[in-house]
């Protein structure tokens, strides 16, 4: 009886001997479950490339907004719209650069005289506005795509599991036995897929929230540079009919 119980233990310690490490699992997993862990791991590939480059981009934004508004402030406050224009040409890559200057553009476009009519002020709003457009699209791209990632890579993973789990029981019929060796090849596979599946999607979605948070500040910051500059326009005109 002994025997038989140090026999049975011996036996167990053969299969619960059977790797786990990542080496061992990939030589273990099948075509199918492989084809699952590449595409999981080129949507990491392009989540973490868009994290890297909306990173550049925003930070580039904020640190260049943040020098553009006094020059530019300083400059519509002595009334050189000329100086004010090259001053937001200077910052490429600031957001409030390339919405300001696209209402100096246009306020200074139909500038003819000292006269400001109204629909001076309002072509200036619409230019204001479409530029606000068309940075917002510039700030957003990409980000959109982490929210895909986010949600589909748990499921891409789900998948994998499925595929372990199958080749897990055909382990089992294969080697008519339930012991470790028959089914670690379908447990390897389901805990890769499954881990590499959360890897993937955990970061896209938190990145993705940083990222729409930060958007949201960038439209906010850009509709009150705007309205400021609109006020200014205003103002300046009110000047130059008392002026008249």
């Amino acid at each position: 009886m002994l025997f038989q119980m140090q026999t049975m233990a011996f036996l167990f310690l053969q299969e619960a001997a059977v790797s786990f490490d990542l080496r061992s699992m990939w030589a273990q997993m099948g075509w199918l479950a492989k084809a699952v862990v590449i595409l999981l791991f080129i949507m990491s590939a392009y989540s973490i490339g868009i994290m890297i480059d909306r990173l550049l981009a925003y930070n580039a934004a904020r640190n260049q907004s943040r020098q553009f508004a006094p020059l530019v402030a300083g400059a519509l406050r002595e009334g050189k719209l000329d100086e004010a224009i090259k001053v937001a040409d200077r910052f490429k890559k600031s957001h409030l650069a390339k919405v300001v200057v696209a209402g100096l553009q246009e306020f200074k476009a139909h500038q003819v005289s000292s006269e400001i009519p109204g629909d001076v002020i309002e072509a200036s709003r619409r230019a204001l506005e479409r530029a606000s457009a068309i940075v917002h699209a510039e700030t957003k791209r990409g980000v959109s795509a982490l929210a895909t990632i986010g949600s589909t890579a748990p499921f891409v993973g789900l998948f994998g599991t499925v595929v372990g789990i199958i080749n897990a029981f055909k382990g089992i019929s294969t080697e008519k036995s339930t012991g470790l060796g028959a089914v670690a090849g379908g447990i390897s596979e389901a805990l890769v897929t499954t881990a590499f599946g959360l890897f993937v999607a955990i970061p896209a979605v938190m990145m993705f929230n940083y990222f729409t948070n930060r958007v949201e500040a960038f439209d906010v910051e850009m509709d009150n540079s705007s309205s400021e500059l609109i006020d200014y326009f205003l103002k300046r005109a009110q000047k130059a009919s008392v002026g008249k």
